[in-house]
């Protein structure tokens, strides 16, 4: 029992620490300011950042449902990122929490219908969270009432004057930015998971060493 809550303990770590990644590196504030020019950006940063910690800890703990509690945590900490906003006085659409649950869900439902056969996971797992995300998270920007105006009317402190949001030249860079950014998601994700099965599986062989 002692070996399997050090699992979960250190799941909760790396989750938080993937989280302040998101964040420091400035891609949820990122995805509400430039969302309608650098969707597809966005999106491949979050399907491989997603798949490769999910699949390391459902491969290490050998649990379905692993790689959805593992979303779940990072859902989490960014709402409470989000709150801290809303309570030093910006709106509440001032961050808009990306959607990483389902395509978890997607990823720990193929490692369970297959019967925890791993190279399934890393490919029709991957193909699967590459390409839902993007959706899930398109759904998710449309609930925002008018995303551009938050981007303007309340500049990022975060940001340097170079990332000051811009009008959006629909069409002119790609017509759609969901299909695109699934397609290139699903081709990334599925290396970005096998190389999160080969880190478990040197984790492994340093804890026998």
């Amino acid at each position: 029992w002692l070996r399997r809550t050090t699992h979960y303990l250190f799941i909760v770590v790396v989750a938080v620490n993937s989280t302040l990644l998101t964040i420091n590196a400035g891609d949820y504030i990122f995805y509400t300011d430039w969302a309608w020019t650098s969707f597809v950006v966005f999106s491949i940063s979050q399907s491989t950042m997603l798949v490769v910690g999910a699949i390391y800890y459902m491969l290490f703990t050998g649990v379905p449902g692993t790689a959805t509690y593992y979303a779940t945590i990072m859902t989490i900490y960014t709402w409470v990122a989000k709150g801290a906003w809303f309570a030093l006085g910006y709106p509440y659409d001032f961050i808009v929490v990306p959607v990483w649950i389902p395509s978890a869900m997607l990823l720990d439902l193929t490692y369970w219908a297959t019967r925890r056969n791993k190279h399934a996971a890393i490919i029709i797992g991957g193909t699967l969270v590459g390409m839902s995300l993007p959706v899930f998270n398109m759904i998710n920007l449309l609930l925002v009432k008018d995303p551009l105006e938050m981007a303007f009317k309340y500049p990022r402190p975060t940001l340097p004057p170079y990332m000051t949001p811009i009008e959006p030249q629909v069409g002119k860079f790609y017509n759609s930015p969901v299909a695109l950014g699934a397609g290139a998601g699903a081709v990334l994700s599925v290396p970005i998971a096998a190389l999160g099965a080969k880190l478990n599986t040197w984790t492994y062989r340093w804890m026998a060493a």
